[in-house]
């Protein structure tokens, strides 16, 4: 497994990451069992680097993962963990809460879930609009000296608020949606980020399976958030599909399948960028793991990049009602 460093002060992880949001209930019924697996053959395969959130399955997931580094040793694994997302006993989304306090506070639980002394990377997941970034990254700067934190990462958030948080700890990497269709983020975001060396984590980069290769109409579960992104709704669904028979025309001109075109494309744009991959099935891992004998010549990256141009995706890759909370998705500010 090869290696990359997340940014100028940020950790050597693996060229590919495992996202385990899958594994608490995201994308339907969970299955711990498996789950437990996929993560023992991402360890087995060379991957370090498990990224999660403390608001996945109201701590599921961490739960998941302690359990499953527990039964294997977790020696030179890094722990990426998102945290600030509120939520009801519905399983509803209430806002983000990233208070100097609150930050204490969450890491304090998240550090007993997963068993360990100190996280590697520790990130809002989202901006608190109340809270200046200045704050939240302040603290999170006094977890660093006090041992609890090693890194501070960031997550969807835009240029103007990255320099303001980066200007008071150095920042490690920033993790963000990209994918052949989601690159909004090569407009400024990801020229920000490289300004000043910050690595990029690349979640999405399926865009949630849609573009996998293995999605279809027929598939849905009650409890899959999929139902609601505009993405996988409607009219919306067949031309998304469509360009999916596009990329899988052009997977079969390289050898490969769709979902490892797609990985090999984002870990093709640059040392920097680290794709997390959102198996929660073993077959989807090792699936996802012959990305890495993908090699996109310039040709295929001239293909993929007609085929894809910025903007393609019909709908956006949130509900409307998440994204005006998001500050990547913000005009860039004077």
């Amino acid at each position: 497994m090869d290696q990359r460093t997340l940014g100028k002060t940020g950790p050597i992880v693996s060229a590919i990451g495992l996202g385990c949001m899958g594994m608490s209930g995201v994308y339907g019924p969970a299955d711990r069992a498996e789950s437990i697996a996929t993560i023992h053959a991402a360890l087995d395969a060379g991957i370090t680097l498990l990224d999660t959130g403390d608001f996945y399955g109201m701590g599921h997931n961490e739960m998941l993962i302690r359990e499953a580094l527990a039964s294997r040793g977790g020696a030179g694994m890094q722990i990426s963990v998102k945290f600030g997302a509120l939520r009801d006993p519905q399983n509803g989304w209430f806002g983000y809460d990233s208070r100097p306090a609150a930050v204490r506070n969450f890491l304090a639980y998240s550090l007993q879930r997963l068993g360990v002394e100190t996280i590697d990377i520790y990130r809002p997941a989202r901006l608190d609009p109340s809270v200046p970034i200045e704050e939240t990254v302040g603290t999170l700067g006094e977890m660093v000296k006090a041992g609890y934190v090693r890194h501070i990462g960031l997550s969807e958030v835009g240029s103007e608020t990255i320099r303001r948080a980066h200007a008071v700890h150095p920042i490690s990497d920033l993790q963000i949606e990209y994918s052949l269709v989601s690159r909004s983020i090569e407009s400024d975001i990801l020229k920000t980020c490289r300004e000043l060396g910050i690595g990029i984590t690349a979640y999405g980069v399926l865009s949630r399976g849609l573009i996998s290769g293995h999605w279809s109409k027929e598939r849905s579960h009650a409890q899959d958030f999929r139902r609601m992104s505009p993405r996988f709704q409607g009219d919306n669904l067949d031309r998304n599909l469509a360009l999916v028979e596009e990329l899988r025309r052009i997977a079969a001109d390289i050898g490969a399948t769709p979902a490892q075109v797609a990985i090999a494309w984002v870990a093709a744009q640059g040392n920097d960028i680290v794709p997390l991959i959102g198996a929660r099935r073993r077959d989807r891992l090792n699936e996802a793991l012959g990305a890495l004998d993908v090699k996109l010549s310039d040709t295929h990256l001239a293909t993929l990049a007609e085929a894809f141009p910025p903007g393609i995706a019909a709908g956006g890759r949130y509900a409307e009602s998440q994204l005006v909370h998001m500050d990547s998705e913000r005009p860039m500010r004077a």
